[in-house]
């Protein structure tokens, strides 16, 4: 499995990019959140879900952590793909996707073109206490933050150091309310396992 391409950016464009990885071209599927965060030209990191149907291989990029996590939730409802997918992260933030969730918003998701009241209201269904135990209603903006990918990374080195997840999300989201949200991972790691 591809993690994550990390390369020149050769061509972009609202639905796709492709990025040359050491000669090799990379084609993948973006939202627009994505395509708007990428630089013209420049050496750019996205990180990749590969979907498989018997008659595609299709990659799709990301270019947070945070916003591939919210793809992979999305498309694990039935009834959205990984184009629905791609269209409601494309329609609207991750964050605002998470809070509409966590709010029980249908109104919101069902905004967004291709999704119906019923669709709306499986992804919330399914979604909302996914959402709940990690994150608060009230913690639902600093979890979901631009330094989500810091958190997520900080998160991944608690769990594998041997806490509890649950318990590494409540002190991490406690330290970021505190500290702030500038905080670097190793920064994180260190007030985590100094508070432990």
């Amino acid at each position: 499995m591809i993690a994550y391409l990390d390369g020149r950016l050769a061509q972009k464009d609202p639905t796709f990019v492709i990025i040359d990885v050491g000669g090799v071209g990379y084609e993948l599927r973006i939202s627009l959140n994505t395509f708007t965060q990428l630089p013209e030209g420049e050496r750019c990191r996205l990180y990749t879900h590969q979907h498989i149907k018997e008659d595609a291989h299709t990659l799709y990029g990301f270019a947070t952590l945070a916003e591939k996590s919210a793809f992979l939730h999305l498309i694990s409802i039935s009834g959205v793909g990984p184009n629905t997918g791609l269209m409601i992260l494309s329609s609207l933030t991750v964050q605002e996707v998470q809070q509409a969730i966590v709010r029980e918003d249908v109104r919101t998701i069902q905004q967004v073109k291709g999704i119906g009241a019923k669709t709306a209201q499986r992804i919330i269904l399914e979604l909302r206490d996914k959402f709940r135990k990690g994150f608060g209603a009230d913690t639902v903006s600093v979890s979901f933050g631009a330094h989500n990918t810091s958190r997520e990374e900080a998160l991944s080195a608690l769990v594998t150091l041997g806490f509890a997840k649950n318990v590494a999300e409540k002190t991490l989201d406690t330290i970021i309310k505190r500290e702030g949200a500038g905080l670097t991972v190793e920064e994180m790691i260190k007030l985590a396992l100094k508070s432990s």
